[in-house]
């Protein structure tokens, strides 16, 4: 799986419809209508997400490798 930061997760987000809703210290939280949750970003600077957040996140967005 490529790796991304906390930047291009929601550069990936927002290009999948997802809305950025308030930034709450460095986590960036994200909406889309018909979502069960909002789904928050950690972002610190350029560092990458681990794996199984970066998975997490994936997944409750419905967000796909080939979107990143």
């Amino acid at each position: 799986m490529k790796s991304v930061s906390g930047k291009g997760m929601c550069k990936a987000l927002e290009r999948a419809g997802w809305r950025l809703i308030r930034i709450s210290s460095s986590h960036h939280i994200y909406h889309k209508d018909g979502a069960a949750r909002p789904v928050p970003v950690p972002v610190h600077g350029n560092r990458t997400l681990p794996g199984k957040l970066q998975r997490a996140i994936m997944k409750e967005a419905g967000v796909t490798e080939k979107d990143l």
